[in-house]
């Protein structure tokens, strides 16, 4: 596992066992990205195969406020950890809404659910 984390103005200095992985920079009023959820997104996205061997590079053209409020947001410092980041969080998503959705009406509406 790698020792980026977000460390940015408004980065959570949550310890070992603590439960909150988002909350609010008291200064800035944002949502910062604690660095137990950073870890817990590489660390999901190592497991899963997606952080080999890094031989692949991306580039494009964004808005720099983009990118500012995007650090500003989650406390990460680097342009590289913050794109790994998003694209860990993007990879990782689990689509709970979709199938949520698509199973909308498939219950039985006679089904005993005993309560």
């Amino acid at each position: 596992m790698r020792d980026a984390k977000p460390s940015g103005q408004g980065a959570s200095k949550a310890g070992a066992g603590s439960a909150k992985v988002i909350r609010r920079d008291a200064g800035t009023n944002r949502f910062v990205v604690s660095k137990a959820r950073f870890e817990a997104v590489l660390r999901a996205a190592e497991q899963s195969g997606l952080l080999g061997e890094k031989s692949s590079r991306i580039a494009g053209r964004v808005s720099p406020a983009l990118v500012a409020q995007a650090k500003r947001q989650t406390g990460i410092e680097t342009d590289t950890d913050l794109i790994e980041f998003a694209l860990a969080t993007i990879a990782l998503e689990d689509e709970f809404a979709r199938a949520f959705k698509q199973a909308r009406g498939t219950v039985d509406p006679d089904l005993e659910l005993g309560f």
